[in-house]
């Protein structure tokens, strides 16, 4: 069973329609849109801020999303995925965006919306993404803007094929 559990009161809140592997943890101030997943050892923990994340957002395996005491809460949009054992920490993700495996983003930065983390990307403090451009490299700058194939082959196909995978466990 997924660790779900209250901080000072609150409860997460998760749509009947999300999926969370049994080995997840989600605690306290968490709000889920519809057709999410928490998927293998990720943790969301909205113990000293919140946290919500809007409708088909998938948090892949090792995932870790939190914030800090009374200062950077994490917010994500619709349409996001972010890949495995990434760590997003205290900031704001648009609509649409990709997250890949392994990059770090850290608080107060702000990714918006058909934009493309790669893999291993360090995002500093307060790193604001232009809409529609992919950054990479540590720490992360802008290597380019993004192609409507990328958007479609693989932001979409992603947070599409996990709406896939998490019906097979349901």
């Amino acid at each position: 069973m997924p660790v779900i559990l209250p901080v000072k009161g609150v409860s997460p809140k998760i749509p009947e329609d999300c999926f969370v592997a049994p080995n997840a943890t989600i605690v306290g101030d968490v709000v889920m849109g519809e057709a999410c997943s928490v998927w293998f050892s990720a943790v969301v923990r909205g113990d000293v801020n919140y946290i919500k994340m809007g409708n088909k957002v998938n948090i892949q395996d090792g995932v870790v999303i939190h914030g800090t005491y009374k200062s950077a809460a994490t917010e994500i949009g619709n349409n996001v995925s972010i890949g495995h054992n990434a760590i997003v920490h205290g900031c704001t993700i648009h609509d649409n965006v990709l997250i890949g495996m392994g990059a770090v983003l850290m608080d107060g930065c702000i990714i918006e919306s058909n934009s493309i983390i790669a893999a291993g990307a360090v995002l500093s403090k307060n790193t604001k993404v232009e809409a529609g451009s992919i950054y990479a490299g540590v720490p992360a700058k802008k290597i380019k803007d993004i192609s409507e194939e990328l958007i479609s082959g693989e932001i979409n196909r992603i947070a599409d094929a996990y709406i896939k995978y998490s019906s097979w466990f349901k």
